[in-house]
């Protein structure tokens, strides 16, 4: 299935910070994912949509228009990994300015619950290694 974004004219960029637990979940779960990965933020009604580029972000209202993105991130920039992560806010409609407000917050819970839901029913087995213990035999060697 295809879904098809539009966006009207760049109406401000900004420069901000996503906190890194927010940022190293959503490319955890884009990773799993693929090159996609949509995530509802229900409390909201939005949707986010990310990818390698960018995460954009559409009221279920008005589905098809991208009311703001997320870009440029740089965690480059960053010397650990749970600093936070700068990029930029593109705003496209006129209340994105609105939706910024509790937008980090509420898609941060949303990643949660997603993680939440992708864990696996499996448990984990966790081998003892004893020191000194040889390895098998090689048998590719001639």
């Amino acid at each position: 299935m295809e879904e098809r974004f539009y966006r009207e004219q760049e109406i401000a960029r900004l420069p901000d910070f996503l906190p890194a637990a927010t940022y190293n979940l959503a490319h955890t779960l884009l990773a799993r994912a693929g090159t996609c990965l949509f995530v509802p933020i229900r409390s909201m009604q939005y949707m986010a949509v990310l990818d390698a580029e960018e995460f954009i972000f559409v009221d279920s209202q008005n589905r098809a228009w991208v009311e703001l993105a997320w870009q440029h991130f740089r965690p480059q920039a960053r010397a650990s990994l749970d600093e936070r992560v700068p990029f930029e806010v593109v705003h496209y409609l006129p209340q994105a300015a609105e939706t910024m407000k509790r937008l980090p917050a509420e898609f941060h819970q949303a990643l949660l619950l997603l993680a939440g839901r992708q864990k696996p029913d499996t448990p984990a087995t966790v081998l003892t290694l004893h020191a000194g213990a040889k390895a098998p035999p090689d048998d590719t060697a001639g």
